[in-house]
């Protein structure tokens, strides 16, 4: 009827740090990520492809943390870790249709940095508004056939054992590990999934940034070299940090996982990358530091 998620209660002194560092660290990325979704709607200079895609990959980012974190924070503080057998499901699906609709936009950026740099004349006319609001759409949706079945299946399995699930929320492989009878297949499911949703756009987005790369090298000018590896930099290492800590974490062979090892990659895909994403799109990328600036001052002026 329910799973008891151990979380963090290993370290019982450190509870209460543990709940003022998530906190902070979600209302970080609430703040950041909603700073970024309001100057990319406002500002007139981010009224183009690239950050209509960052507008949208700030809110998949909320949404995504919030999946994870508000349930982690209310563990922590009522100390009560219990979640009923649907919620447990629920999470589980939505944690992995966010986290395919992110590896998707993630390449649809990837694409929109290809066509900009490599086909520059061809630009406005391949990356039009309506393809623009296709590819997101697309990239929203198509994941979401594909999880119901799946999380249906893993949770069609007969649970006979114990209800202490190792991890402070539902993924995979500690679901999967409280499993009665034969999970071959279920596992061997979770490869072929990581590998259409996270290996093969994660190979597209290299694919492109080899182009990229190349095509930077030929120009001319210093400047323009400098300006385009600054404009392709922060996403580079945005999908660093995701597909780095997702590939490692789902494709790795089962016999190395340990409850550790898993614990921290989680932390570091579920909720540092998020934490992270608007500083370095801040920091790496001039366009959106110019309009934070401009939009924090007309707000302190007002």
């Amino acid at each position: 009827m329910e799973f008891i998620l151990i979380g963090f209660s290993d370290v019982p002194g450190l509870q209460g740090f543990l709940f003022g560092m998530f906190l902070i660290i979600y209302l970080i990325i609430l703040l950041g990520n909603s700073l970024i979704i309001i100057i990319t709607k406002v500002d007139p200079s981010l009224q183009t492809p690239m950050y209509i895609f960052l507008g949208n990959f700030s809110f998949l980012e909320i949404c995504y943390v919030s999946v994870t974190v508000p349930r982690l924070l209310t563990d922590l503080y009522r100390q009560n870790r219990n979640i009923s057998f649907m919620a447990c499901a629920i999470q589980m699906y939505f944690f992995l249709v966010l986290g395919a609709t992110e590896c998707f936009i993630l390449t649809a950026m990837a694409y929109d940095r290809y066509v900009a740099i490599c086909n520059p004349l061809l630009y406005p006319l391949i990356m039009n508004n309506k393809f623009c609001i296709q590819l997101v759409v697309g990239c929203w949706l198509i994941g979401v056939p594909v999880h119901i079945g799946f999380t249906y299946w893993i949770f069609s399995l007969p649970f006979c054992g114990h209800n202490l699930l190792n991890h402070f929320f539902c993924d995979i492989p500690p679901v999967l590990s409280l499993a009665c009878g034969n999970t071959f297949m279920i596992e061997m499911l979770v490869y072929v999934i990581a590998l259409l949703v996270v290996t093969i756009p994660f190979i597209l987005i290299l694919g492109s940034y080899m182009k990229i790369i190349l095509t930077i090298l030929k120009l001319p000018s210093a400047t323009g070299r400098a300006k385009a590896f600054s404009t392709c930099s922060s996403h580079l290492m945005v999908v660093a940090l995701f597909f780095g800590s997702g590939i490692i974490t789902y494709l790795r062979p089962k016999s190395s996982h340990s409850v550790g090892t898993d614990k921290f990659l989680s932390l570091f895909y579920t909720v540092m990358t998020p934490m992270f994403n608007p500083m370095i799109y801040c920091l790496r990328n001039k366009d959106v530091t110019l309009a934070l600036k401009k939009f924090l001052l007309r707000w302190i002026m007002f």
